[in-house]
């Protein structure tokens, strides 16, 4: 009874959960692994935001459990025989959501928008001579020399994702935020209801139109059986735990590790291993300030760390975690440990000597610390330990993970609401070559947050995008990673993995590089 208690306590708290009166058929109650405060899934690269854009965006193309690439709003296409020219055809009866039909023109604005921002999309433009909507329904993209960044870039599976959204939308500065949440996708954000801290709520949309094929991957058939979704913002974990098992609630996208042996143990309760590649940790050095401007400061990380300390605080259970030096992730075809002897060993006195030589003055640095999200917490105690016993001296700054997304974006110095080192995790289906890692994009302001700089860093990635033989891509890949020793534009923190924890009654829960609500239907 005491725990039934808890868990209605914090209904209450956070502004009642439960909605008044029954709730209505197929309404899915989900507890996500941040709270949305921020809605556009072009500006930040939150895997929070992403995961929002795939309820209400749509892409052209999308990768299918296989890694394929596969038409989503595109119909067909058509290549010349020279590989320059590429013309798409939109489906019949794609619709926004305020009842207008998605254009050729909504589509060439917001890959503009979307390339902007993204790291592949980036690196993509340097090949694109042009690109026009030749009718409402067809557009053309004519390239500078081939690639085979086209169809793999509109295809991109997670953050930045190429969502489609109007062209008065798309039209939006890419460094500011929209403020228009119209998309094409298969459920509608109730704006009315939204209420940062609380939640967000989706409904059906009505006049999506899926492909015919069977969902897979995020390709196929996005088939909608819930009537309604709500993201309840719970940031205790052990309250959302309790409320999953007592049926209040119908799944925790990222349960926390020490509370998974309890979901074990119910018999209504199963876990759902939906992205088998897993996620790497990472920390970020910002190189535009002192001391990460200069690359010996940035080597003494690479000494001063290592991965199971991180690994061993935040996951805990090596079932779900392991050591991996390699950039591209253990287990896909570009995992390499060219480069890496040596590093990531806690090599203290090595971390000292660089710093020694950077010139350290011994101004404390700024580690931006999320609170909020179980995946993160235990990353910054953990770091603030290891670069002082490496010779750093540390101010790390605590606050929930939403302030953190909106405070790294920012090239003010550390001392003035600035920060020099952040930590994340980044899906595997993001870092899987050297031009999809938005952190090896070394294209100083063209970069992510943290703006590192280097030519020959920018050469290989260009090397990689023009090269098909995968052999080749290969050896490239292992350039990238011996560079990446001498100039560290972020580092590796060892890989993890964490299911997804539902009630029996939840079926319909896709493989793939981001949770998706397509295809998931609520049993009675």
């Amino acid at each position: 009874m005491a725990c039934r208690r808890s868990v209605l306590g914090l209904l209450a708290a956070t502004a009642a959960l439960l909605a008044p009166g029954a709730a209505p058929a197929q309404t899915l109650k989900a507890v996500m692994h941040s709270d949305v405060k921020i809605v556009d899934p072009i500006w930040t690269t939150a895997y929070i935001v992403r995961n929002h854009g795939y309820m209400i965006y749509d892409t052209l193309f999308a990768l299918d459990v296989d890694g394929a690439v596969k038409p989503q709003m595109v119909d067909t296409y058509t290549v010349s025989p020279d590989n320059l020219t590429y013309t798409f055809t939109l489906r019949d009866g794609l619709a926004w959501h305020d009842g207008k039909p998605v254009t050729a023109e909504d589509c060439v604005a917001s890959i503009k928008r979307w390339s902007a921002r993204d790291s592949l999309g980036q690196k993509l433009m340097t090949f694109v001579d042009g690109m026009t909507a030749d009718d409402p329904k067809r557009f053309t993209v004519r390239l500078k020399a081939p690639t085979g960044l086209l169809l793999f870039g509109l295809a991109k599976p997670s953050s930045n994702v190429p969502f489609m959204m109007p062209k008065r939308v798309a039209e939006t500065d890419p460094n500011q935020q929209i403020s228009d949440f119209t998309g094409s996708g298969p459920f509608v954000m109730k704006t009315d209801e939204w209420k940062p801290s609380d939640r967000i709520v989706y409904t059906r949309f009505k006049d999506y139109k899926p492909r015919p094929e069977p969902a897979s991957g995020l390709a196929g058939g996005k088939v909608v059986k819930l009537d309604r979704v709500e993201w309840l913002a719970v940031s205790d974990q052990q309250q959302a735990v309790n409320a999953l098992l007592a049926g209040e609630i119908d799944l925790i996208e990222q349960p926390a590790y020490d509370l998974i042996p309890l979901l074990k143990d119910d018999p209504n309760v199963r876990l759902v291993d939906y992205n088998p590649l897993g996620l790497q940790y990472a920390m970020r050095p910002n190189h535009l300030i002192k001391p990460f401007d200069n690359p010996k400061a940035r080597q003494a990380l690479t000494y001063a760390l290592n991965q199971t300390d991180f690994l061993q605080a935040v996951v805990g259970d090596p079932d779900y975690y392991k050591t991996c030096k390699a950039l591209f992730v253990c287990g896909s075809p570009m995992a390499t440990d060219k480069g890496m002897d040596g590093l990531l060993d806690s090599n203290f006195a090595k971390s000292k000597q660089l710093l020694k030589e950077a010139g350290y003055d011994g101004t404390p640095i700024v580690l931006l610390h999320s609170t909020d999200l179980q995946t993160l917490t235990n990353l910054g105690p953990v770091a603030k330990q290891l670069l002082e016993k490496g010779g750093f001296k540390v101010d790390m700054q605590s606050s929930d993970w939403q302030t953190v997304v909106s405070r790294r974006v920012r090239k003010d110095p550390a001392d003035k609401g600035g920060w020099n080192l952040m930590n994340t995790s980044w899906v595997s289906a993001d870092i899987l070559n050297p031009v999809m890692s938005s952190f090896v994009n070394m294209s100083c302001d063209k970069a992510p947050f943290g703006w590192p700089c280097d030519a020959e860093m920018e050469k290989l990635r260009d090397d990689f995008a023009r090269e098909v033989d995968p052999g080749k891509q290969k050896a490239i890949a292992e350039a990238v990673q011996t560079r990446w020793r001498e100039v560290v534009p972020y580092v590796p923190l060892g890989q993890f993995y964490i299911p997804i924890a539902a009630r029996k009654n939840i079926t319909g829960i896709l493989t793939a590089a981001a949770p998706v609500f397509w295809n998931v239907e609520k049993k009675k």
